[in-house]
């Protein structure tokens, strides 16, 4: 039997315990409700979680086990004793997930206190799914530690953070310097924000102050639609639409006659089509943070005979700025993190320029350059781009947290 097999069977072991648990408490009280602990229902459940979870998690232990210590070619060289070891492991699954339910059913009495006992699973079952998210992204800030430190075995780290130069050769003589790249990852991060910050905070001060209740209805889900399109495709856009459309105005015989784009991936080309995607990130935060200004602000300013635009302009951006820089730090973390749109839009040439027509590329570009093909893991250009993920990981991280203590800050001040 598959993995997936026993998976269903264990759904019916545990559908068939819910109903039985039910018939089997009520039985036990003759049919009469009022006379057990707790609701027919809990009783169900409890024989949910014991026939369930616990196979449940023996299974999934074993399986990512024998999946991490048995080779693949293992596996097809002793494949007689591993069908042997993976049809214990299905029995055994079983097995368990039939004791469970029979405790259960041996449970489901009169005075069993079935409420208390649900809260409890459910509680660690939540205590288990926080206490994973944390072990995973502890587990993704080790795995790309180590390497970074096998990187740094392997290459001077004053070369990677004070170099000048970014000029990987898989032969000799490599020069892996950040710098030239995080100067156009910020260069983008930057002309995105450009572009949606103003946008953003335009369109979020439209909805929440001027716009008619069914305007607000139909355009803040519409804008928000953006939010919703993959990265991938703005990341198409850029290549095959917007550069091009830049490259004929910017190129040569454009705008005065003279050249100024030779190519249509550029600082400006992944810039706007990001602050494009930034836009519906920008307006959201700033219209919840808007929205969240106390009512009797506005009251008191147009009790004092202000207007409108002077209550947003002197009394309401000035409540909500806080939050507002705190939506803008998080969208500058997306920006600086973002990969599909700077890989297609952006360019390949690692170096220090100010003209936003020309091509740079950023931390993530080369991260997937560095990690494409059939690579080893046993040379400072491919383990550099661990290094890179873990600066970058740092410098978004950086930003959150400062972004959150911002946020955090201002709601505790109107609430």
């Amino acid at each position: 039997m598959s993995t997936y097999g026993v998976l269903g069977l264990l759904f019916l072991i545990a559908i068939f315990g819910f109903f039985f648990g039910r018939i089997k408490a009520l039985s036990s009280a003759d049919g009469d409700i009022k006379k057990l602990h707790s609701l027919p229902q809990f009783y169900g459940l409890n024989a949910v979680f014991l026939a369930f979870f616990p196979p449940l998690l023996v299974l999934v232990i074993w399986t990512f086990a024998q999946s991490i210590f048995v080779d693949e070619r293992i596996k097809r060289e002793l494949s007689p004793w591993v069908l042997a070891e993976q049809s214990f492991r299905n029995w055994l699954v079983i097995i368990g997930s039939i004791i469970g339910l029979v405790w259960a059913l041996t449970q489901a009495k009169l005075n069993f206190r079935a409420r208390p006992r649900v809260e409890q699973m459910i509680l660690v079952l939540l205590a288990a799914a926080a206490t994973l998210a944390i072990f995973t992204s502890v587990g993704i800030v080790l795995s790309m530690l180590f390497e970074a430190l096998r990187f740094f075995g392997m290459h001077p780290w004053t070369d990677f953070f004070f170099g000048s130069t970014w000029a990987p050769s898989f032969s000799a003589g490599s020069e892996l310097s950040i710098l030239p790249l995080l100067w156009g990852t910020l260069y983008i991060s930057f002309v995105a924000l450009l572009v949606a910050v103003p946008i953003g905070l335009y369109a979020a001060i439209y909805l929440s102050e001027y716009a008619s209740r069914p305007v607000r209805a139909f355009a803040k889900p519409l804008l928000e639609v953006l939010a919703g399109i993959p990265t991938i495709v703005y990341g198409l856009f850029a290549l095959t639409t917007f550069g091009p459309f830049l490259r004929k105005f910017f190129g040569d015989g454009g705008f005065l006659g003279v050249e100024w784009m030779s190519d249509s991936r550029s600082v400006i080309t992944a810039g706007v089509v990001m602050g494009m995607m930034l836009i519906p990130f920008v307006s959201s935060l700033s219209d919840d943070i808007i929205n969240a200004v106390p009512q009797s602000l506005r009251d008191g300013s147009y009790g004092l005979g202000a207007t409108q635009s002077e209550t947003v302009r002197n009394v309401i951006l000035p409540a909500a700025l806080p939050g507002i820089i705190g939506a803008i730090l998080l969208a500058a973390s997306r920006a600086i993190g973002e990969t599909m749109i700077v890989v297609l839009g952006a360019g390949a040439v690692a170096k220090f320029a100010g003209n936003p027509l020309e091509a740079l590329t950023t931390i993530t570009t080369r991260i997937v350059s560095q990690l494409t093909g059939d690579l080893e893991f046993d040379s400072a250009e491919t383990l550099v781009a661990f290094a890179l993920g873990l600066t970058l990981f740092t410098i978004t991280l950086g930003l959150n947290v400062l972004a959150l203590y911002i946020v955090r800050r201002y709601r505790e001040q109107y609430e």
